[in-house]
């Protein structure tokens, strides 16, 4: 008796996991995140949902996540200054709006991208460039200084390293600008002075 019960539990969740399996590889290939009227939700739905507004409140995404309890985190970032709380605030109503909270069992949350966040896509980069950053590359290396350009090859950095000069005792301040290619790249952080 024990073991046809158990025997059943296990056919189910294999039916459950074929079915899913399935639907995947019927779909365009992207990972399904959450599910919505009974469907798997992709993040492309999403953003072909929410762009317009983002776009329309002078912003633009950064990224999406969605765990499997439907927890959404939409992360945003201003094209010029800072996101406010009123554009979280109206992104999340037209998200309501567009997606029943009702019919389906979500929560959202709507944010800036962080200052202890590295840049994760390149209008990032674009809009920190002739700021200051911090760079941390594949060799172990920490560097601050002022991003000078950025493309999808890589990034360029206007810094200062301690090196022996020739005739000196002590090492000094040297400036440098370098361009990195983004193979050597681990991640770019917006630098803020902690006082």
């Amino acid at each position: 008796m024990l073991n046809m019960k158990l025997f059943r539990i296990i056919f189910i969740i294999l039916k459950l996991f074929l079915n899913l399996h399935r639907e995947f590889d019927e779909g365009d290939g992207e990972s399904p995140y959450f599910v919505y009227n009974g469907r798997f939700m992709k993040i492309s739905e999403i953003t072909d949902a929410m762009q317009d507004a983002i776009v329309a409140r002078g912003c633009f995404i950064v990224g999406i996540t969605s765990s499997p309890d439907n927890d959404i985190e939409i992360v945003i970032e201003s094209e010029e200054g800072t996101v406010t709380l009123d554009d979280c605030v109206e992104l999340s109503r037209i998200f309501e709006e567009k997606f029943d909270r009702n019919v389906e069992d979500y929560s959202i949350t709507i944010g800036s991208a962080g200052l202890d966040q590295p840049f994760k896509v390149m209008k990032q980069f674009v809009k920190a460039t002739g700021t200051e950053v911090q760079v941390l590359l594949k060799d172990g290396r920490k560097l601050r200084g002022v991003l000078t350009g950025a493309s999808e090859e890589g990034i360029s950095l206007r810094y200062r390293a301690r090196e022996a000069v020739e005739g000196k005792k002590r090492k000094e301040l040297v400036e440098h600008e370098d361009f990195f290619p983004k193979e050597t790249v681990n991640a770019v952080f917006p630098w803020v002075e902690c006082n």
